[in-house]
């Protein structure tokens, strides 16, 4: 596609633009006049192309780091892009700071990376990290790599040809609106963003009413000692008390406050520090800005009362105090991508074993309560029996954008799947199957689902250090 082409396809796309240029201008109208639910016509405009690369990566959560790694280790050249200010997702600007499970070659060599910054325990199948040291090792990792990294940076939409071959993804930064080529993309953003840009059919939420699980603010604590408060943390106090959740939600409300999370936890993670999760926010859609908004003051409104509430408890609370509450609100659910195939409530409850298998998983379906604590009477459970099962290389290729693979959560699944398989340590195999397969579709000049899976395979081995 060359430059002409591409602004002609690009006014195709205008009404999903957003205003920006600095020649727009409105019409003579009072600001009185103008009505919410009218349209504004943006005029077209030329956006500068940026150099071609063989991968463009948007996002670098778990799935995104190691897509991007992947690629670039199977030899392509490789963009990665990302709209917050650090690379690592829900890892590091949601502060997350636990992951979990461990046991797959994708994490050890973070893990090892991590416990050699001195930034890493082990706490039974968990991870502990802060931070602070994950960024950096993130950071490292790409520049060893030669991974071209954009922070601050988010898709706005995309562009296929008239074979629905995606072939540019449209971001927004402080430097205005620009296209970015490559022969393969891979969608990381967590929500589905560059899939649904790209006109792919998707599902959210559970199956009856699109209902959505509840989102949480996630903070780092600290000024507790990990003796004292050792009957409120599992890590810790399992020995000691075998109801450390329970403890936690009495003590809170002790101290005057219900918590919208009815299942708070303490996670201890070094030097005195805690990851502590204590918020729901509920009926919130990743598709609605000001539930974005709404939700993260909220969150950190609701965080800080939490913390107060047990402060004026005393010992062992009095010191309690909050070093950093998430720049990004976790968000366990978003945008189901419609794939090559979808993993099913079935494939769970059958253990379903597939030939290009990714990874195995084995976690129950973690769906956290859709309704608020006062609304729950009469809702449905949404617990399933699960066998270890196999998540295909099919469910990570797009069924409506050639060219376009998706990894994490956002893969090609039902709700009840989605609930087990949302875990950031399979979103890292996922991401890195994903990276390997799209570098190997461009040294190839092939799409994904023409590879042979067994040069996937080999490709993934190829890419892992330990």
């Amino acid at each position: 596609m060359n430059r002409r082409e591409f602004l002609a396809g690009a006014s195709t796309i205008s009404a999903a633009l957003a205003v920006g240029s600095g020649e727009a201008r409105a019409d003579a109208r009072g600001v009185a006049e103008y009505r919410a639910g009218d349209t504004y016509r943006e005029p077209e405009r030329d956006i500068p192309i940026r150099e071609p690369v063989d991968v463009v990566v948007c996002g670098s959560g778990p799935a995104g780091i190691n897509a991007a790694i992947a690629a670039a280790r199977t030899g392509a050249r490789v963009r990665l892009i990302e709209s917050n200010g650090c690379l690592g997702g829900i890892w590091t600007a949601g502060l997350l700071s636990w992951i979990y499970p461990v046991e797959n070659t994708a994490v050890q060599e973070l893990r090892t990376r991590l416990e050699g910054m001195g930034g890493a325990y082990q706490y039974r199948r968990n991870l502990a990290y802060h931070p602070e040291t994950m960024k950096v090792a993130l950071e490292d990792m790409c520049r060893e790599e030669g991974v071209a990294v954009r922070l601050h940076t988010r898709v706005a939409a995309a562009v296929k040809d008239d074979s629905e071959r995606l072939r540019m993804v449209v971001t927004e930064s402080r430097s205005g609106r620009e296209a970015w080529p490559a022969s393969m993309f891979i969608d990381c953003t967590g929500d589905g963003d560059l899939a649904a840009f790209a006109g792919c059919r998707y599902s959210l939420g559970e199956p009856e009413d699109g209902r959505t699980q509840p989102w949480s603010m996630l903070a780092i604590v600290t000024g507790i000692d990990p003796e004292e408060v050792a009957p409120y943390v599992r890590e810790l106090g399992e020995a000691i008390d075998e109801r450390p959740i329970d403890n936690l939600l009495e003590a809170i409300e002790k101290g005057g406050v219900s918590p919208s999370y009815r299942g708070p936890r303490l996670f201890y993670l070094r030097d005195g520090m805690y990851m502590l999760m204590a918020n729901h926010e509920y009926g919130r859609y990743v598709t609605n800005a000001d539930d974005i908004t709404e939700a993260t003051m909220q969150g950190r409104r609701e965080v800080w009362d939490i913390v107060q509430a047990l402060r004026s408890l005393g010992d062992p609370w009095g010191e309690l105090r909050i070093v950093a509450t998430a720049e990004h609100i976790g968000m366990r659910e978003g945008r189901r991508i419609h794939g090559r195939y979808t993993v099913t409530r079935g494939d769970l409850e059958n253990g379903a074993r597939h030939p290009d298998a990714v990874c195995e998983a084995t976690h129950s379906v973690n769906v956290h309560n859709l309704w608020p604590p006062d609304d729950r009477e009469g809702r449905p459970s949404y617990r399933v029996r699960v066998t270890a099962y196999d998540i295909p290389f099919r469910a990570l290729i797009a069924a409506d954008a050639e060219g376009l693979l998706m990894a994490g959560r956002c893969i090609s699944g039902d709700f009840y799947a989605h609930g087990s398989y949302r875990l950031t340590g399979y979103s890292a195999q996922l991401g890195q199957a994903a990276g390997v397969g799209a570098a190997l579709a461009c040294a190839k000049n092939r799409l994904p689902h023409e590879l042979e899976w067994a040069a996937i395979q080999d490709g993934i081995s190829g890419v892992q250090r330990t």
